[in-house]
């Protein structure tokens, strides 16, 4: 009889015991499915505002090489010199350039008188032809040929007589544009080559009118169009908002920052503005409407991918994904979902795929 109760005892001991492990892995389960805070995925795009770092730059600017070999006479400007189109620089000087346009003009001045000799012998020897037997054909006809040669060869000797000035006038180094000169690496006296590419005589730049570069992230270039405004500030001027609007687009991604150049007019009358000064961009972004917006704690970034965790068929699933606008709290996907499907919101890299979630 007590053999019978001991084993009772036993069975009971057991079941009590198996009882409460159930209850405490109910209750850890039940405490794992609270942990997942979900939220059901809907279609909306999310305004915001970018700051983005941005360069000013010169609308145009040139560097100054020789075209033809000599030395320099004078150099008319220094650095910070404000020039006009068409003001003279400076002043190169080559006295084998000088000589070859004089023997040219000589050589176009002789062929021309040839010529001209030679059209007015075949003029006359047409003129006596008129009279039956007073001139060969073979003379009128030797008489044209040399006149139609030395009008070949006046031509060419005119053409290199034009070549020679136009080298000549390579010796008067004149500004393209109106702009200030930024850079001056020559003085009177110094030789100046044409194949010397490693310093430029003088550099101009165009601070009048600058352009404000921009490079915009692929997912946000899209949204924006010519004539829209954008703010920025320069760190010479703190404090100070001004205003562009967008002048042109580059219409190219980079393949390496997968961004597209944008490109605004600045114009800097009263020059506190220069190129080369960095700027802090301040663009208002509407968001892409095809976009679902969820909350930034929701999107796991590892080194290998990006991406949310969506529950289907009552399981975890990682679904890779892209990113657009943001904020503080929320972010613009692009993926794989639809719109209704569950998502965890507080989702980590410690959270499997395949974990049953009810």
């Amino acid at each position: 009889m007590k053999k019978y109760i001991s084993i009772v005892t036993i069975i009971l001991i057991f079941a009590s015991c198996a009882q409460e492990k159930n209850e405490k892995q109910k209750d850890t389960n039940e405490k794992t499915v609270a942990q997942f805070q979900t939220t059901l995925l809907e279609k909306s795009a999310l305004s915001t505002m970018i700051k983005l770092p941005g360069q000013l730059a010169a609308f145009e600017e040139v560097s100054i090489f020789p075209k033809v070999n000599g030395y320099v006479k004078s150099v008319n400007v220094d650095i910070g010199s404000k020039v006009h189109a068409g003001q003279l620089l400076m002043v190169l000087e080559a006295p084998e350039l000088v000589q070859a346009s004089l023997q040219a003009k000589e050589r176009y001045a002789r062929a021309k008188s040839d010529f001209a000799i030679d059209k007015d012998r075949y003029q006359r020897l047409s003129e006596a032809s008129k009279t039956a037997g007073a001139v060969s054909p073979l003379d009128i006809s030797s008489a044209q040929n040399k006149m139609q040669a030395d009008s070949s060869l006046t031509n060419a000797e005119k053409a290199n007589w034009q070549m020679q000035e136009t080298m000549l006038s390579y010796l008067n180094v004149t500004a393209p544009f109106d702009g200030i000169v930024t850079e001056r690496n020559v003085h009177p006296g110094a030789l100046v080559s044409n194949a010397t590419k490693d310093k430029p005589m003088l550099e101009l730049k165009q601070i009048s009118h600058l352009r404000l570069q921009v490079d915009i992230p692929e997912t946000i270039a899209a949204q924006l169009k010519e004539k829209d405004t954008v703010s920025f500030y320069v760190n010479a001027l703190p404090g100070k908002k001004m205003m562009a609007q967008i002048s042109r687009k580059a219409m190219n991604i980079s393949s390496q920052l997968h961004s597209e150049r944008i490109e605004m007019d600045v114009w800097n009358k009263d020059g506190v503005l220069s190129p080369g000064m960095y700027a802090d961009v301040i663009l208002n972004s509407k968001g892409n409407v095809q976009a679902f917006t969820i909350p930034k704690s929701a999107v796991v970034t590892s080194t290998e991918r990006k991406y949310i965790l969506v529950i289907r068929n009552g399981k975890t699933i990682k679904v890779d994904i892209s990113t657009g606008n943001e904020t503080t709290d929320k972010i613009e996907i692009f993926g794989k979902v639809e719109i209704g499907e569950k998502i965890i919101t507080n989702a980590n890299d410690e959270i499997k795929e395949g974990i049953q979630v009810n």
